[in-house]
Order: structure tokens, then C-alpha cells, then sequence
């Protein structure tokens, strides 16, 4: 089960060379920017920084680490699993709680507060938009999508209401938001198979092979298509609608009759082909049957772009320098001093590379929820 809009913070992945067709005509999709639901900014006591046989400076563990499972009589400790975990994760978790820091220092700078009550309301909304009672919604999250309530609460429904107060500003909708909305949601579509290609050549010579025998356009699909979701399908895809994302393929869409083939339809670094086969038929004809859903739909996609662009501009206006990564980004940007690293890193009992004296002086930042 999914829960809209509402996700944990977004990391940045090596993109795939295929692009997705959901990216291609869906709408604004906004990740929410995941951080803690209660934050305290802490000093911590500096780490011990040694050296072990290798020359490079780590975090003195405790003389009796805890051992986490015994096999045979032979114990795993808990720096073997803190190593394990930071060599998987570590950037994914580390870009997530500066993304929380930068949420929390703005939330501190301006006197805002994300109280108790509001983050039950707000869970108790989204649950009640699925018909579930609110255990059984955090039963789902906890199976479906492996987070616990308490990281729901932090690295959701927190941020969510945070940015949301940062954003400050009240949503507008006017009457031609509503329009546009109504025949995205609700106008008749295009329903049409989909050829997506790389490379402009071989297009070419797919939509000749397309124009001269339609009826293989299916056989086509699944032998040239790039797009992995529709090729299996033989080029089926949801039908396309109005003011859905992508101008050029709606016009595209909306021009064909039934049976025919577009032109090569150029999409950033792809090439697609559409064959139409009919109109969708429009069950709600009058707008106001669902003007009150729609109106609140609107508000909630208004507020999640107002909220992503908020954020955005405070990520810029931040000095950011990830140690891990050696980068910085944001305010006046330069080299990231590799020699200051944060005790937050050091604790996983990772070494620093290419440090003999590390001496980690910057407070942590850690999130101890309530």
C-alpha cells in the first residue's frame, strides 16, 4: 500500500539509461524531506582518535565491545555490524540526517514547534484516508515498507509538518487550477501503445517498420522498446490524459484517431512512438459532482511543490561539507576539510582514510525521540 505523497528522504542514485514512463507523463510527483520528530542538538564528549596497524586514524572502541550473536561459540561484535552497516548504507544515512539538520536548524532559527498533537492528527489523517485505524496503518508501514512507527513519525510526518510551516504561505487555487485538474483527473484520455527508443536511427527505422504494418506495433513494442514496464506489454500504457506532465506527448496523444501512428516524439533523450487505439470515456462530466475533493487534492499538490521549492532554497543558502563523500555544497563552497569529521561518522567505527590525527570537534547531531 502506498501512501501518496508521503515519503522518507530522497537520496541521489545513479540514474537508470531506461527512463521510467512514469517520469514521462505523470504529474509533479514531490518527495517529502525526511527528519526527526524531535531533534536535540548536542555537544558531544570528543572521540578518542587512534591509530590502528594501518596508519589510519579510527574511533577507540570500548576495552568490552557488546557482542550481537555468538555462532559456534564465535562472537560478532558490534563494530563489525556498525562497519558493515556504514559501508552499505553510510551515504544514504548520512545525506538523510543533514537533510533532518537543515529542517531542524530553520525550525529552531524561526521559533517554530512541531507539537505531539499535531503529528497524531496528521497520522490519524492519512489513516483514515485509507479506512484503517491508525495501528493497523503503522502494521502496514511496518511490513510494506519497513519503517517503525517512531521512524514513520520522525522521518515522515515530521518534516512533513515542519516544511509545511516553513512554507508559510497560504495556497491559492484559482478557477482555472480547478479546470485544468478536472480534466487530468476526470476528462477522457488517450489510450495508446507506446515504442520508446534511445537512439534517433534506429527510431526512424522502427516507426517506418510501424507505418508500413500497424498491425505489428505490438510485436514491435516488445521487440525495440527501452521502457522495460511497457516492452513486456507489448507497449501498453496507462492512458494519457490532459495537463498531465508532458505537453508534447498529450498533443501528440489527443491528435490521433483510432489506429493511427504518431511521429517520433522527442522527450529529453528519447524517442517515442504512440499508436492510438481510442478515447477513454468520461464518467464524471460536471465539475461540480467533485469540487470539494478536487479543491483539496489541489491544495495538498500546491503545498507539496511550495514545500519542496522551500526547501530547496534553504539547502542552497546551507554550507554543507560531507565528509564522507568530500564534497561541499551550498553557501561558500569549497574543498571539504577531510581532517573534521564529525563524531556522528566516527562513531560507526569506520577509520578515516588518509588521516593519521583526526580530531573530531563539531558537535553531533543526534535525534532522540520522545
Amino acid at each position: 500500500m502506498s501512501e501518496g505523497t508521503h515519503s522518507t528522504t530522497p537520496t541521489t542514485k545513479p540514474k537508470q539509461k531506461t527512463m521510467p514512463w512514469a517520469t514521462l507523463i505523470g504529474g509533479t510527483i514531490i518527495a517529502i524531506i525526511g527528519a526527526g520528530v524531535v531533534f536535540q542538538v548536542f555537544r558531544a564528549e570528543p572521540a578518542a582518535a587512534t591509530n590502528d596497524n594501518s596508519g589510519k586514524a579510527s574511533l577507540s572502541q570500548p576495552a568490552q565491545s557488546p557482542a550481537l550473536a555468538r555462532v559456534n561459540g564465535q562472537l560478532i561484535p558490534y563494530e563489525v555490524v556498525a562497519r558493515e552497516c556504514f559501508d552499505r548504507i553510510g551515504e544514504e544515512v548520512l545525506e538523510n540526517l543533514i537533510n533532518r539538520t537543515i529542517i531542524f536548524q530553520e525550525v529552531e532559527r524561526r521559533g517554530l514547534t512541531v507539537t505531539e498533537a499535531e503529528i497524531n492528527g496528521e497520522v490519524a489523517k492519512i489513516a483514515a484516508k485509507f479506512n484503517l485505524p491508525v495501528d493497523t496503518w503503522y502494521q502496514m508501514l511496518q511490513t510494506e515498507r519497513g519503517l517503525s512507527p517512531m521512524q514513520y513519525r520522525r522521518d515522515v510526518i515530521w518534516p512533513m509538518i515542519a516544511l509545511r510551516k516553513l512554507a508559510g504561505e497560504e495556497i491559492q487555487i484559482s478557477e482555472a487550477d480547478m479546470q485544468r485538474a478536472f480534466q487530468r483527473d476526470y476528462g477522457p484520455r488517450v489510450r495508446c501503445r507506446m515504442i520508446m527508443m534511445d537512439n534517433v536511427r534506429r527510431a526512424n527505422e522502427v516507426w517506418e517498420k510501424a507505418n508500413r504494418a500497424p498491425e505489428e506495433f505490438e510485436k514491435l513494442a516488445r521487440e525495440n522498446s527501452v521502457e522495460p514496464g511497457s516492452r513486456s506489454l507489448g507497449g501498453s500504457i496507462p492512458p494519457i490524459s490532459r495537463y498531465s506532465g508532458n505537453q508534447s506527448l498529450e498533443d501528440a496523444a489527443f491528435r490521433l484517431k483510432p489506429g493511427e501512428i504518431s511521429g517520433l516524439i522527442q522527450m529529453q533523450n528519447h524517442y517515442v512512438i504512440l499508436k492510438c487505439e481510442g478515447l477513454t470515456e468520461q464518467i464524471v462530466t460536471d465539475i461540480k459532482d467533485v469540487w470539494g475533493d478536487l479543491h483539496a487534492q489541489l491544495i495538498e499538490e500546491k503545498t507539496q511543490e511550495r514545500v519542496a521549492t522551500v526547501f530547496e532554497e534553504m539547502k542552497k543558502k546551507t554550507r554543507i561539507d560531507n565528509y564522507l563523500t568530500n564534497t561541499s555544497t551550498g553557501g561558500n563552497t569549497g574543498t571539504a576539510d577531510k581532517g573534521n569529521y564529525p563524531t556522528q561518522i566516527q562513531q560507526t567505527g569506520a577509520t578515516l582514510p588518509g588521516e593519521n590525527n583526526a580530531s573530531p570537534v563539531q558537535p553531533a547531531i543526534g535525534s532522540q525521540p520522545r
